[in-house]
């Protein structure tokens, strides 16, 4: 470890013969405060080299969090204290792994830091009570996690011997959030944050709803695991069904957890009541509660298949860069799964991605970043962008995000004969396609034999984004268009978006649009990828919400209305001779609740009869010209 010479005034080895009432000292704290730490583990993990005790930490409102405090067990100089808070629990296998050689934060561990992970507010062995995303507190002498991080960071920089007074947060999911909270009002010792997949919006694009269409399997799977009992993480037994027919079999989800649990579910609950844009779910967004300046260094990351908060980072960097006047705000989209840079990120799936890209980012990039505004070595040799381009598997240094300049927005026109191409539908060409969807037979977002609940043992919920989309397009309720074989490579960097022409029998519909990267059939393919249609952008949008979030409205039926959907970013190469192809449904199960095509108040309350076959259609005429809308890289 790279650590200089230094006796701290205190010990981390207990004699054999102190009682079980002699307190554990921590040199320099004074009594008071001695007596809010919990009587330390201070085990050495010879594994790894780090030692470990436990403190109560208390907030300003009397109650006390947990933590696991881990330092280098010969640590012989000041180090820098890196923080992690989350409802998740820390234990102490976990940690030992994560900080070993080749663990997800080894190469930091190796360096030499100080860790603290803690249980946030009503979590594990933390008082207090929790709460989902706490929002902002509402009055001065309230609490919530910003203030909760400013609170522990000053107790550890007071009373923690043997640090250097500089402090970083930083976490994935979760985590992440909480790390971007730690910037509202920062403690000045808090030199660096590292917001890695945190959720922005809960209604708009991350965990729970995309565009208010409820994400069923991960809400419930979510909920079911959290707040069973509270305090732990057990997730929910399904029994001997696949997921999809455990789910369909649920006709009243309004009372899911009062069936299953046996209580109510605070989050469960608060779903169902607020199946609209309301402040239920705007008070938590974190780029509303983020000082409108910048003032604290973050190193934003995202991954192009995360499969719960791909919106959120990128979002929260977005926002970010309208304050961001010294040059603070930095981001870096990865070809990673939620938290996929934790591990070696050579693949996803059958996709191979050149090298060990988790690898590389956190010894090339996280470990620099910690380095330089921790402990002041070296340069920061950090673009304001590192995007890794999929199709090429190469990594760009940009100077922004999206790129400026070398890219233009272009139109991938859904024609009549399921023909996909960059020129618009001429006159006489058939109006539009035509589908049957069924609530009673949904779509499966994956083939049901894959769909195990994301929390069960043996889910391959992580990769789901990888599976191939084929076989959904011969269903008769997928609608389906490609190009012709690539003359050339085309390029596309940033921006990705729907508009549809759309019509239904119905007064509501979801529509599902994904944008796909489609291998030859040929012997130069490898074999696992031949014909494969390969996701590279993908949302779901409820129709009811067409015109406003926060107030529904029905369909007209038989009304030929446009749809706008966010379809988010990509940075794909698609190669020539492939295909570039769409796919266009109205249901995505269980991934997606049923949306019963008939107009009800709250589509978590309604009733099995509500849910209703219908007629959907996409119009494809010069007038009504669906299409997918690509930024194409300009090659020079």
């Amino acid at each position: 470890m790279k650590i200089q010479k230094y006796r701290p005034a205190w010990s981390v080895r207990f004699a054999a013969a102190l009682t079980a009432t002699l307190a554990f000292s921590l040199g320099s704290i004074a009594p008071s405060l001695a007596a809010e730490t919990a009587t330390p583990v201070a085990e050495k993990a010879e594994s790894i080299g780090y030692v470990s005790e436990d403190a109560m930490m208390p907030m300003r409102d009397g109650v006390r969090l947990h933590a696991q405090i881990w330092r280098p067990a010969d640590q012989e100089t000041a180090l820098p204290i890196i923080m992690m808070r989350s409802p998740y629990g820390f234990t102490r296998e976990r940690i030992v792994d994560s900080l070993k050689k080749g663990g997800s934060y080894g190469y930091l561990a190796e360096d030499g830091f100080i860790f603290v992970f803690q249980d946030i507010r009503g979590r594990f062995s933390s008082e207090g009570n929790y709460v989902t995303l706490r929002p902002r507190k509402t009055t001065a002498d309230g609490i919530d996690e910003s203030t909760d991080t400013y609170d522990s960071i000053d107790w550890l920089v007071k009373n923690l011997p043997g640090n250097n007074g500089k402090v970083a947060v930083t976490g994935v999911s979760y985590g992440g959030w909480t790390a971007a909270m730690a910037t509202i009002d920062p403690h000045p010792a808090l030199k660096a944050v590292s917001s890695q997949a945190s959720p922005e919006d809960m209604f708009i694009g991350d965990d729970f709803a995309h565009n208010g269409a409820f994400r069923l399997d991960y809400a419930w799977s979510w909920v079911s695991a959290l707040e069973a009992d509270g305090k732990t993480m057990k997730p929910f037994q399904f029994g001997s069904d696949d997921g999809y027919a455990w789910y369909l079999g649920q006709t009243d989800l309004a009372t899911l957890d009062e069936q299953h649990l046996g209580r109510k579910a605070p989050s469960w609950q608060n779903f169902v009541e607020h199946g609209n844009y309301d402040d239920y779910w705007k008070r938590s967004r974190p780029s509303q509660m983020m000082p409108a300046k910048v003032a604290v260094p973050n190193l934003i990351v995202a991954g192009w298949y995360d499969q719960e908060d791909f919106y959120g980072p990128l979002e929260i960097y977005k926002n970010q860069e309208k304050g961001d006047e010294n040059g603070l705000n930095y981001i870096v989209i990865g070809p990673w799964n939620h938290g996929g840079w934790r591990g070696e990120g050579a693949s996803y799936g059958p996709f191979e991605m050149g090298g060990e890209t988790g690898t590389y980012f956190r010894s090339q990039v996280e470990l620099p970043w910690f380095q330089y505004w921790l402990k002041g070595e070296g340069t920061l040799d950090q673009p304001e962008a590192l995007v890794f381009e999929t199709g090429s598997n190469r990594w760009q240094r940009l100077n922004s995000w999206p790129l400026k300049g070398k890219a233009e927005a272009r139109n991938l026109y859904l024609r009549a004969g399921s023909k996909l191409s960059f020129e618009p539908p001429e006159a006489g060409e058939a109006p539009a396609a035509s589908f049957v969807s069924d609530p009673a037979n949904p779509v499966p977002y994956r083939q049901r034999s894959d769909i195990q609940p994301f929390l069960t043992k043996g889910s391959t919920w992580s990769t789901w984004l990888a599976d191939d989309q084929a076989p959904f397009a011969s269903r008769n309720d997928v609608l389906f268009w490609q190009s012709d074989p690539l003359p050339a490579d085309v390029t596309i960097s940033g921006e990705v978006a729907a508009r549809l022409f759309a019509s239904t029998t119905g007064s509501d519909a979801d529509w599902v649009v994904k944008l796909l990267d489609v291998y030859p059939d040929d012997d130069e393919t490898p074999a696992e990828l031949r014909g494969r249609q390969r996701m590279i952008a993908n949302d779901v949008f409820r129709g009811r919400f067409r015109k406003s979030y926060e107030n529904p409205e029905p369909l007209v039926p038989g009304a030929v209305l446009d749809y706008d959907i966010d379809l988010h970013y990509a940075s794909h190469v698609f190669k020539k001779g492939h295909r570039i192809a769409v796919q266009v449904q109205s249901s995505w199960f269980p991934l997606i609740s049923r949306n019963p095509q008939s107009w009800v108040p709250n589509i978590l309350k309604a009733k099995p009869e509500d849910f209703q076959g219908q007629t959907h259609s996409i119009y494809h005429t010069p007038e009504n010209a669906s299409a997918i809308s690509v930024t194409v890289l300009n090659e020079e």
